[in-house]
């Protein structure tokens, strides 16, 4: 099994560089690595690969934020292992990078490569997706309703006659040097190298329809509120069967009634009472997907926490599992019986009954402080 490459190490820049400063060091490491500038050498097109993935997650403000979050061993639907982009994919960052119309920028430098057609990608979808704390304990998939574009059916298309279908017009200039060449991208199909012929009613101007596409989503266990995921191509499709966009589905955590979430430990309030701490007694929590009992130890203190080892959320980076901490609340009732004051008062003076300090009995705070160590 193979380890990627740190993206920041990809790039040759620090964890906190600038986004400027990303973009220059991804200008340098793919011109050197260009397949036009390596023809045939694997190696440097799998670097010119590598450092296309690096710059596609780093120059993305919410992906660099996950990346930094989550590494390379962010699972499930989306996320950065195993991330693979194709050529066409890269190219069509080189309109920023370069300055150009996307394709190779050695087309516009030394007015090689061929005409590159640049392909245009789809827009992306955003959803919000609710999970209950169950879902995101033990992982789930959904199947979801989305409203995307697709390509329509009987839509025919032709080669742009403004640029004979690559996508890119070129520009000779003359100059005391000689003739230069630039290339930019085609104003009257935006890149494409097609536009359309025919298109069915209903159909926009792209060649596209809005279709309601069910879609299953698989879920990893142990996703937190404001999480984002994204699946790959399932956004709109693009214009003249270009890369389709990607949807990223944004996650919206449910408050449980009864168990809270702190990291990955989940917390609940045990309220007993005063009998039941002085003699102790079991009793059942609730617990994910079930319930548990457990014992109340004789003399248990209002504060003492218990500890379920394994019963928290699974860590999404597949670090373990959280735990589950109760805290024990021993609760004074505010009013009392005749009978039940007449029972307390004769126990009022017993030695059992009053604090000693001096006895190691530790307080609340002293029993946090040593739990968190």
């Amino acid at each position: 099994m193979s380890t990627k490459r740190d993206f920041y190490e990809i790039l040759g820049v620090s964890k906190s560089a600038a986004q400027e400063e990303i973009k220059k060091a991804y200008r340098k490491v793919a011109i050197q690595f260009h397949p036009d500038k390596n023809p045939g050498n694997k190696e440097a097109e799998e670097k010119f690969k590598e450092a296309a993935e690096a710059y596609e997650v780093l120059s993305d403000a919410q992906k660099r934020a996950q990346y930094d979050r989550f590494g390379h061993s962010r699972q499930g639907a989306g996320g950065f292992s195993g991330h693979d982009m194709n050529m066409e994919d890269i190219f069509s960052q080189f309109g920023d990078i370069f300055g150009g119309g996307g394709g190779s920028p050695f087309d516009s430098f030394f007015g090689g490569g061929g005409g590159r057609t640049r392909q245009r990608k789809g827009s992306n979808l955003r959803i919000k997706l609710k999970l209950n704390l169950e879902e995101i304990a033990n992982g789930v998939e959904k199947k979801i309703k989305v409203n995307r574009l697709i390509r329509a059916e009987g839509v025919t298309f032709k080669n742009c006659t403004s640029c004979q279908g690559t996508g890119q017009v070129r520009k000779v200039v003359n100059t005391m040097l000689g003739q230069m060449v630039s290339t930019t991208t085609c104003s009257t199909c935006n890149g494409a190298g097609q536009t359309i012929d025919k298109r069915p009613p209903g159909v926009d101007n792209s060649g596209l329809v809005s279709k309601e596409d069910m879609i299953s989503v698989k879920i990893p266990a142990g996703v937190s509120d404001g999480m984002q995921l994204s699946m790959s191509g399932k956004g709109n499709e693009a214009p003249g069967g270009g890369i389709p966009g990607d949807l990223l589905i944004l996650i919206e955590e449910q408050e449980d009634k009864e168990l809270k979430r702190d990291g990955n430990n989940l917390v609940y309030d045990l309220h007993i009472n005063f009998i039941d701490a002085v003699l102790g007694t079991s009793v059942e929590v609730p617990s994910i997907g079930s319930k548990v009992r457990i014992k109340i130890e004789p003399g248990t203190q209002s504060g003492k926490i218990l500890r379920l080892r394994g019963k928290g959320l699974k860590d999404i980076n597949g670090y373990g599992a959280g735990d589950q901490l109760i805290y024990i609340n021993v609760y004074t009732p505010k009013k009392v019986s005749s009978e039940e004051k007449s029972k307390l008062e004769s126990l009022r003076n017993s030695p059992n009954f009053q604090p000693h300090p001096e006895s190691g009995e530790k307080g609340f705070f002293e029993r946090m402080k040593e739990y968190l160590g």
